[in-house]
């Protein structure tokens, strides 16, 4: 039933998360509230990090995508563990920075950055900028020339490859707003623009199909298009591209009917294509890199909330509405994404009964899922939603004017606040 050994029940039959029980941390913190376990992320950052080594020698980096989950506490347990950081704006390359990451170590996303944003990566001294399009690469040229810099960049590119996942979380077609088609030539065509202008260092490629990816074969074959395209260039120009960012995308178990893939298995699996296909094209192995961001996360986290109005309409469905919803977590209200929840003070029963779980606010589709298998229910009961580290906090709004949740993290029966609860004063802090 659970998606992560940092979960368990306890004696009193209660969930508990990295050895804290759920209903004791609802109490202590008020809900809703977002809980992470250390050790459970910990262990996904160094799975990652370690088969790097195990499959690649070493010749690459992790970087964690920022953009599942920003704050201070978790980019400074990404940085402890060795791992780089994908930012992709202003206040996440913030965050990052402030939280102690090596600028070297961090990658600049985004399909439409700011010039503000580029001179700031710029002058702060990230490692690679990730370009999206041709103004931004002039606008990258100009301000380096201005400075007497030099930035690496690597190109977005899309390798036209069918991810098989929600078309909202689709990257790699050639139907998206991010990147360079390579079916169209300008992929080709920017990078030979680069190769022209000064303070711009052509780094390599960079890639990402999708997210919630339950399959090997995507990434294999990511990999052999992009290093055909490092081994089409050369051939065309004499200039060797030696790095390359496989992105993430890397699916997780949120339901039964998810089948997760061992997160080592990718790197295995790359590695293998990347070198059969360095060989065969006659180009030098590149220095991969790699940007999982949910699969890190995701499982470490649970969101707990207090059930409050139970309604049964007869013969259609019975609504149990928490003290949360699309505020905290808008995923089901965006993608209808499935999870898993159960009652934390009765976490070791058995399902009785499928609900429709509802949140609180003005919506009618502000829903945390639909026929959800779920033990006895009653108002003033803690429930726990499974599997919401990624892509929850960072996604969340004040909508209804709601103060947005407090997060606790647990590590050994031990638990610590890292992000405290808004009140209402910080709701209107910055109105006039």
């Amino acid at each position: 039933m659970f998606v992560s050994d940092a979960l368990s029940i306890n004696e009193k039959n209660h969930l508990t998360v990295g050895g804290c029980d759920a209903v004791e941390l609802a109490k202590k913190y008020g809900t809703p509230l977002y809980v992470l376990d250390e050790t459970a992320m910990r262990r996904a950052a160094a799975l990652y990090r370690d088969s790097i080594d195990k499959f690649y020698g070493g010749r690459g980096l992790v970087f964690y995508a920022s953009k599942a989950l920003c704050c201070l506490e978790v980019l400074r347990i990404v940085n402890s563990e060795g791992l780089g950081a994908d930012v992709v704006s202003g206040g996440e390359l913030y965050t990052a920075l402030k939280a102690g990451m090596p600028a070297e170590r961090l990658c600049m996303h985004g399909n439409n950055k700011t010039y503000d944003e580029l001179v700031y990566a710029i002058e702060s001294g990230v490692g690679r900028i990730v370009v999206d399009n041709a103004p931004e690469l002039e606008a990258i040229s100009a301000i380096c020339a201005e400075r007497g810099l030099c930035q690496k960049v690597l190109f977005r590119i899309k390798p036209g490859i069918d991810a098989h996942t929600h078309n909202f979380i689709m990257t790699g077609q050639i139907d998206s707003k991010f990147g360079f088609a390579l079916e169209t030539g300008e992929a080709r065509d920017i990078v030979l623009k680069a190769l022209s202008l000064p303070g711009v260092e052509v780094g390599g490629v960079h890639c990402h199909i999708g997210s919630q990816i339950h399959e090997l074969e995507p990434f294999r074959r990511a990999a052999e298009v992009l290093v055909g395209f490092i081994a089409d260039i050369k051939d065309e120009t004499g200039y060797e591209m030696k790095e390359l960012n496989l992105g993430g995308g890397y699916g997780v178990m949120y339901t039964e009917a998810d089948d997760p893939i061992e997160f080592d298995k990718y790197i295995e699996a790359v590695s293998l294509v990347l070198k059969d296909t360095c060989e065969k094209r006659g180009v030098s192995l590149p220095f991969v890199m790699m940007e999982p961001g949910r699969s890190i996360v995701a499982a470490a986290g649970v969101t707990l909330y207090t059930v409050g109005a139970i309604k049964d309409i007869p013969n259609v469905r019975r609504y149990v509405s928490v003290d949360g919803g699309m505020c905290d977590n808008p995923r089901y209200i965006l993608y209808q994404s499935e999870y898993t929840a159960l009652v934390a003070n009765r976490a070791g029963d058995k399902p009785v009964q499928k609900v429709t779980v509802a949140g609180r606010c003005c919506e009618s589709g502000d829903l945390v899922g639909e026929n959800m298998p779920l033990q006895s229910v009653a108002a003033g009961d803690t429930l726990a939603v499974l599997t919401t580290g990624a892509y929850n906090y960072s996604m969340a709004s004040n909508y209804n004017r709601v103060p947005r949740s407090a997060m606790v993290m647990t590590r050994n029966g031990e638990s610590r606040l890292i992000v405290r609860r808004e009140t209402y004063e910080d709701l209107v802090r910055n109105d006039i």
